[in-house]
């Protein structure tokens, strides 16, 4: 070759290269921002027998479950709501997720003595890779972690479905199920308290609703939202 034509080559080599490299770094980063990550379990006459969470990048999240009211109640419902997870609750599920290497490989423990708890799946997708694992228990502590923030934000959830129900249908039941709602959120057994907070409002507004409700939810309402054992490094 040339002198001519092997420098015509680096000068190419020296523009594509550059950018390519961007064109890479763009994709990562398309990636990462699409990417998603849905937690669900099935657990057959508990409450709810199903739901599933789905948390996006940007912390926007989708939740719906399906069972009865309570354990106690032949009421059944089909219940859907977006929330918004908090910074640093978003960016721990994110972390864990990479720890647990996405889900890809064995996650269960495969220990078949264990209680059954659930059929759990983690699912990790971002445009691409789409990878997943189901489990009863694991003993991996990422993905032990992962399980905790999502049942807690779950737990918060479903008082947010049942206060719903019962503001709408069972008012006099609300004192009792804020009285438990708010003893778990002491003890840290529920996150992500902002999630339910248009409900918690709208009972505080409520009027026909007994001064010492209101309060109460009111108090619920100022606690902290994202403090769990889950979140903890």
């Amino acid at each position: 070759m040339r002198i001519g034509a092997r420098a015509r080559v680096c000068d190419l080599g020296s523009v594509l290269l550059p950018a390519l490299l961007v064109i890479c770094i763009h994709s990562a980063s398309l990636a990462a921002d699409s990417a998603t990550i849905t937690f669900s379990l099935d657990f057959p006459n508990s409450a709810p027998e199903h739901y599933s969470m789905e948390v996006q990048a940007d912390g926007n999240a989708k939740y719906e479950s399906t069972g009865k009211i309570s354990l106690e109640s032949d009421e059944r419902d089909n219940y859907q709501t977006e929330f918004s997870f908090s910074d640093a609750t978003r960016a721990r599920i994110f972390q864990l997720a990479s720890q647990a290497h996405y889900f890809a490989g064995k996650v269960d423990s495969g220990n078949k003595k264990l209680a059954f708890t659930g059929a759990k799946k983690l699912l990790y997708s971002d445009g691409q890779k789409n990878t997943s694992a189901e489990y009863n228990y694991s003993s991996q502590p990422a993905v032990q972690q992962l399980t905790t923030i999502f049942q807690s934000v779950a737990a918060t959830l479903e008082f947010g479905r049942r206060l719903t129900y019962f503001h709408h249908y069972q008012k006099l039941a609300l004192d009792d199920e804020l009285k438990r709602m708010e003893d778990q959120a002491r003890r840290g057994e529920i996150t992500e308290l902002q999630a339910v907070k248009p409900v918690l409002q709208q009972i505080y507004d409520d009027s026909s609703v007994m001064n010492v409700v209101r309060a109460r939810a009111l108090r619920i309402m100022d606690m902290n939202p994202a403090s769990s054992a889950g979140n903890r490094r």
